[in-house]
Parts: structure tokens; C-alpha cells; sequence
């Protein structure tokens, strides 16, 4: 039996529809029933059978919930670790560390005593050290230092990491991806989503801020692969090419036939932006539009390595253009 927890998820829906070509007993966690037409209808993108989503069993689960998880571990040989809680407001952190490390630390400590094969573990390029000197590409040698000013995101994902080590230590072959800024479709509203729907609806403006960007369907390509393969206990940064938000943001218009964004933003006008809008948050309790830590990533110039995945396992990942066009294609589907 495979396990997918965060199952209605961007990476967990995908997961789960590629799993179902090759696999007939998997069971995936969920939240609430709404959240499973996000699910269809990622699969609509995919085929028109039904039967592939009829394959999964679901099971409704809080991931920081013990007796919900016994429940989902029954009978379990590989579990992919998906949900997470993705956001770069500080108000957040305390329900992060509850979902990014204490949720993950249940699901080691059920891996191990089911005796798991192996556990995949989608973490993220934001619990990757910064580049070490003389060096352009951060890879994965390179180390995270909680000495920084970090993301309460990035401090939980690395959390994350720390449960996922443990259950290597405790007999659990484990697989960590560090996947860059993932774009797919079916999530128009959340995450990278957002570039997609903002552009198409009219977006004018643009950072030049550097980062890895990669596809869903790489993302997934490569757990599965990872899962299937002798390698244990091993990390692998997952992106296809580094890109600016400009490029990025250009290519989803030019997709799209719209008007690129022509407003440039500074890093001194996003640094006031964040501080105002913080403010703002404080009066209304509405949630800032923009954090500090977001602010500051648009300016950031980060640039990362997968050469160990391509040679570990020969894998070639989609450019970064392709998959704007494939996905720009299913917005209005």
C-alpha cells in the first residue's frame, strides 16, 4: 500500500494521478471533501477516465492528529510526505511549526513502526544553505545556518528535514526533494498559481530577483523515480532552470497573448510596500499582501544546482518555457 499524505495538494494531486498509471492500492489523506474536486479535476487535465481517481482510497485526516494517522498507516510500505503549510506571513509560524515539523514527526514515528520501506519527503530549496563562497550554484553540500534572519516557512521545512534524518537513523530508507518554485496547474489561486491568474487577469508589475523553477510534473517524476531506485537516505535539489520573475512573468504573457508587466519594482519600494502593508495588517487583522521575508526573495539572487539528480539518475527536466505554454494551455480548462 502507498501512502500520499497531502493528497489534495498541488505536488499530492499530481502525485497521485501518475501513481495510479502503475500502482492499484493507494491511499491518500484529505482534509475536507471540497478539497477532492481540486483533485478531479487535476486529473481532468490529464485523461477523462474516472476510473484512475477511483483507484485511490481517501482517507480524512489532520496530519497533526495521532489516532487520524494510525488510521491512515494501516497496512503501509511507502509513504510520500506532502502536506505541508506553505506561507511567509509571521503570524503563521506557530501553526507552521505545528504542521511542518510536529505533523512531520508523526509521520516518522508511524514510518517506523510500520516499518516502512521508504519515505519520500517533499521539503523545499528554502531549507537549502546559501551558496558557499566562490561558489555561483547552490547545491546540495550546502549548508543551512539557523544563525539567519530566516523565513518562519524556511526554519519548519528545514524542522521537517531534521524528523525525516531521524528515521534513516531509526531504519527507514528516506528520500528528500528539495524542489524550487514548482508550476503547474489546477491551483490558480494559491502559490505559484497566483503568477499564472494575476498575469492573465492583468498584472503590471515585475522584480528581477533570481530563483529554480521546475514543473509538477518533474517534481513528481523524480519522487517516483527516487522511491523506485536503490538511492537511500539521500537529498536532491529539483530545478529546471534559474530564472528571473521578469523572464518568468514575460513568458506567462507572451503564453497567455497578453500585455507583459511594465512596471519594474525596486528593492527600496518593496521594502517600504511590506513595512506598510504590516501595519495595515496590524489595524485591519487582514492578511499582509506582502511579508518581509517575500518581499526580500524577490530581490534575492539564488541560483541552484541539480546536477547531482541528472547523474544520479539521468533525469532531464522540462524547460522552464514549455511548461509555462503546457500550463497556460489548461488555465481555462
Amino acid at each position: 500500500m502507498i501512502l500520499v499524505t497531502g493528497g489534495t495538494g498541488l505536488v499530492g494531486s499530481h502525485l497521485l494521478y501518475h501513481l495510479t498509471l502503475k500502482n492499484d492500492v493507494i491511499r491518500a489523506t484529505y482534509r475536507t471533501k471540497s478539497s477532492l474536486e481540486k483533485v478531479k479535476k487535476v486529473f481532468s487535465y490529464y485523461t477523462s477516465d474516472t476510473s484512475l481517481f477511483d483507484k485511490i482510497e481517501w482517507c480524512k485526516a489532520d496530519i497533526t492528529k495521532v489516532p487520524d494517522m494510525i488510521l491512515a498507516f494501516k497496512s503501509v510500505n511507502q509513504v510520500y510526505h506532502c502536506a505541508a503549510f506553505i506561507s511567509f506571513n509571521p503570524k503563521d509560524y506557530i501553526e507552521m511549526r505545528k504542521v511542518n515539523i510536529h505533523g512531520t514527526a508523526i509521520v516518522v514515528n508511524l514510518c517506523i513502526d510500520a516499518k516502512v520501506d521508504k519515505l519520500c519527503y517533499v521539503s523545499s530549496i528554502a531549507a537549502v544553505g546559501d551558496a558557499k563562497i566562490g561558489q555561483e550554484f547552490i547545491d546540495e553540500t550546502c549548508e543551512w545556518n539557523k544563525e539567519l534572519d530566516n523565513s518562519g516557512y524556511s526554519i519548519t521545512k528545514f524542522g521537517g528535514e531534521m524528523e525525516v534524518w531521524r528515521a534513516s537513523q531509526e531504519g527507514v530508507d528516506v528520500v528528500i526533494v528539495n524542489p524550487g518554485v514548482i508550476l503547474g496547474s489546477g491551483f490558480w489561486d494559491a502559490g505559484s498559481g497566483k503568477l499564472f491568474s494575476q498575469v492573465y487577469h492583468g498584472f503590471n508589475y515585475y522584480t528581477e530577483g533570481v530563483t529554480g523553477f521546475v514543473s509538477v510534473q518533474d517534481v513528481v517524476k523524480a519522487m517516483i523515480q527516487l522511491v523506485n531506485s536503490s538511492i537511500k537516505n539521500e537529498r536532491f535539489i529539483l530545478v529546471s532552470e534559474n530564472k528571473t520573475y521578469k523572464e518568468v512573468l514575460f513568458t506567462i504573457a507572451d503564453a497567455f497573448g497578453k500585455k507583459r508587466p511594465s512596471v519594474k519594482i525596486k528593492k527600496w519600494q518593496t521594502e517600504l510596500f511590506w513595512r506598510f502593508a504590516w501595519v495595515v495588517s496590524k489595524i485591519t487583522g487582514v492578511t499582509p499582501l506582502l511579508s518581509k521575508y517575500s518581499a526580500r526573495s524577490a530581490h534575492t539572487i539564488s541560483k541552484y544546482s541539480s546536477k547531482k539528480i541528472k547523474e544520479k539518475l539521468d533525469f532531464e527536466f522540462e524547460d522552464v518555457q514549455d511548461s509555462i505554454n503546457r500550463i497556460c494551455g489548461k488555465f481555462q480548462q
